[in-house]
């Protein structure tokens, strides 16, 4: 369903209203190369063309013909009862504060009565499906979707389509050539088609915790699950990640521990005009984030869900948890306090990357479990990185079991169709009007040029209809809310060369993501906040907190280590801590109104700019590293770098909002601002 990762094609504006169906036009069928008219009442269905194909020539994509008898599955989308606009009213009345329906969220049965798909819609899809030859798979249970098999030529029939075979980003896939089309009929109960591409976008934790990339270990460990996983073994057990050590000398709190050596060697660093930097964070504890980013005991999170989304799971995420915490005299997990839904298998593992995403999650879990210690968190376990974290978000909403829900995953925005926005939409829509707030992290590689050659954001942060969580370096010192240097996040890197005389300007290396939306047009509570003078997108992040590695959280782990298999701590970073720390934040607001948040950007743009700290330029201008050569020991020996402060790509700070870190970090007054707002 989802693109490929590494499209750095153009993308043209896509607002969401293009996903309802176009004007009825007559289509072309493609018979084992043959074409013939459809029936003359078809409607096209928009989102069905790839959004990669208008930008590139047949010659260039290897344009050839696809063999007809391959079978291909598809899904296809039914809209809301009673029409997407309809939907989206409803949803914008539940989220804005001063509205007469603010704060008026419904339960599950009560959104399935108003916008939920009809069962006649499904069974209007099904029949005609079936009627095209198509095998009829199943109907999703809250009727989203009816998916179908079908050989390529039976494909072509049914949508009106000519599916061809390309070379694209390296990989040869089948796609329409055309936008898809169906009867008129029919193609009233239907929003998109996905699958008629066959290219995959996975996507990516947006974690950084520079463990030297996928090792071997790593490697074997995906190969054996994914082969356990091919054999039909259900949830095979997912292997512990390669083990890492955060390098000494390092500080155990904010500018603890003076790099006077390192920092000068033969050249004093240009950079630091003269100034001493201390050695990086060793990583905060779950202690040191609470009290350093507010915490108090009256506001731990009880009552509260915190959900967790990522893809597999770890089978020691709660005894990790809880040796880490007993280590530093935090609460352990309650009986009952952690639980998880799970996809029933675990599919394309070694692509993805599955003993990777165990660090995803335990990061993710720790964040949460550190910032609000008695909410109980639901972890949503998808089979893979790809699709199958729709079908985990999908869960999240039909159990609406979860208040607040962290997202620390996500791909280019160039690489989003239509379909795709709304095989996601129509679940944050649902979240929306059941009162779930949705954090997504803003991404790890600034405005994407160093990466993709293309200034862009990522998907589905970009969503109108989520919360996007930007990054910040920030110095906490001894004691609670003790602040001594923060900016935004934005790591440029500095090497000594091979003769020790000088330092080398390595450029930039990570930094929070942001920028502008091509896909979404700029919300109306962006309105007055955003410059009028930026460019007219959907304006991403919307808040910020804690993302640079250099001041990043101390997880703990099960890891595989060289002498086997046991629990180790390392530090970690990237937006993927900064959105469960966000997510505590307003997990707090949720606790002390005792009321849902749901779609909260409205009511985080019209607060009080007070709430937020306005993190700006810091006279801090970095820290020095000191990273194993082997990843565990100083037996291979030690380098340092210099890692420095506020350089993200072309991204910059300013007062106010900016494409760094949002309106600001939540602040000290933040949780008690958002809460009188809920429900007015």
């Amino acid at each position: 369903m989802p693109r490929s990762s590494n499209s750095q094609h153009s993308s043209a504006r896509l607002s969401f209203r293009l996903l309802t169906a176009a004007v009825g036009a007559t289509a072309l069928v493609a018979t084992g190369g043959a074409a013939h008219a459809a029936p003359a009442r078809t409607t096209t269905i928009a989102g069905t063309l790839p959004r990669w194909l208008p930008s590139g020539t047949a010659a260039r994509l290897a344009l050839r013909s696809a063999p007809v008898d391959t079978p291909q599955s598809v899904r296809v989308y039914l809209a809301p009862r009673g029409g997407l606009s309809a939907l989206q009213a409803a949803v914008a009345g539940v989220s804005t504060p001063g509205s007469p329906t603010y704060g008026h969220y419904l339960d599950g049965a009560q959104y399935a009565a108003s916008f939920g798909p009809t069962e006649a819609a499904a069974t209007t899809v099904s029949n005609y499906l079936a009627s095209a030859g198509l095998h009829v798979d199943s109907v999703e249970a809250s009727r989203r979707y009816v998916a179908a098999t079908g050989t390529r030529q039976q494909l072509q029939r049914a949508f009106g389509v000519t599916l061809a075979s390309f070379t694209h980003d390296g990989a040869d896939v089948v796609a329409p050539t055309t936008a898809a089309s169906l009867p008129t009929d029919v193609a009233a109960d239907v929003m998109t088609i996905s699958g008629l591409d066959t290219s995959v976008q996975r996507m990516t934790s947006q974690r950084i915790a520079e463990t030297g990339g996928t090792t071997a270990a790593d490697t074997t460990a995906n190969r054996t699950a994914a082969a356990a996983s091919a054999a039909g073994v259900a949830q095979p057990v997912v292997a512990p990640p390669a083990a890492s050590v955060v390098g000494r000398p390092c500080s155990q709190f904010y500018g603890g521990l003076q790099a006077k050596y390192q920092a000068d060697y033969k050249t004093p660093l240009p950079a630091f005009h003269g100034q001493t930097p201390s050695y990086a964070l060793c990583g905060y504890t779950a202690p040191q984030l609470f009290n350093g980013l507010g915490g108090d005991t009256g506001t731990s999170g009880g009552g509260v869900t915190v959900g967790v989304v990522d893809a597999y799971n770890s089978s020691t995420i709660v005894a990790d948890t809880n040796t880490y915490s007993s280590a530093y005299g935090w609460p352990t997990l309650a009986r009952n306090q952690y639980s998880t839904w799970s996809a029933g298998k675990f599919t394309d593992q070694e692509a993805c990357d599955a003993s990777g995403w165990t660090g995803e999650q335990t990061l993710d879990v720790q964040a949460v479990h550190a910032m609000r210690p008695a909410a109980r968190i639901r972890y949503y376990a998808a089979s893979n990185c790809a699709g199958g974290l729709i079908d985990a978000l999908a869960a999240v909403v039909d159990e609406n079991r979860a208040d607040v829900v962290t997202n620390s995953w996500g791909g280019l925005e160039t690489d989003t169709g239509a379909d795709d926005v709304f095989a996601y939409e129509q679940i944050f829509l649902q979240g929306a009007l059941q009162g779930q707030t949705f954090l997504f992290s803003s991404g790890d590689n600034g405005d994407e040029i160093a990466s993709t050659g293309t200034k862009q954001v990522d998907y589905p942060t970009s969503d109108p209809y989520v919360t996007s969580v930007g990054g910040t370096s920030t110095g906490l010192g001894n004691g609670v809310r003790n602040v001594v240097a923060e900016t935004g996040w934005g790591t440029g890197v500095y090497a000594l060369n091979d003769k020790g005389t000088d330092w080398v300007d390595g450029g930039f290396l990570y930094g929070a993501g942001g920028g502008y939306s091509t896909l979404f047009p700029r919300p109306a509570w962006q309105a007055g906040t955003v410059p009028n003078t930026a460019p007219t997108g959907r304006a991403v992040p919307d808040i910020s907190s804690v993302a640079d590695p250099q001041t990043g959280m101390l997880v703990g782990q099960t890891q595989t280590f060289p002498d086997g298999v046991r629990y180790g701590e390392y530090r970690i970073g990237g937006t993927s801590l900064a959105s469960p720390l966000a997510a505590g934040a307003i997990a707090e607001a949720v606790q002390r109104k005792g009321k849902r948040a749901g779609l909260a950007n409205p009511a985080l743009y019209s607060i009080a700019r007070g709430a937020y700290t306005d993190v700006q330029a810091s006279t801090v201008k970095g820290v020095v590293r000191a990273n194993y050569v082997n990843g565990l020991d100083p037996s291979g020996g030690t380098s340092y770098t210099v890692r420095t402060w506020g350089r993200d790509s072309t991204l910059g700070l300013a007062k106010g909002w900016d494409p760094v870190t949002g309106l600001g970090r939540p602040g000290a007054t933040f949780a008690r601002t958002l809460a009188s707002t809920l429900g007015k």
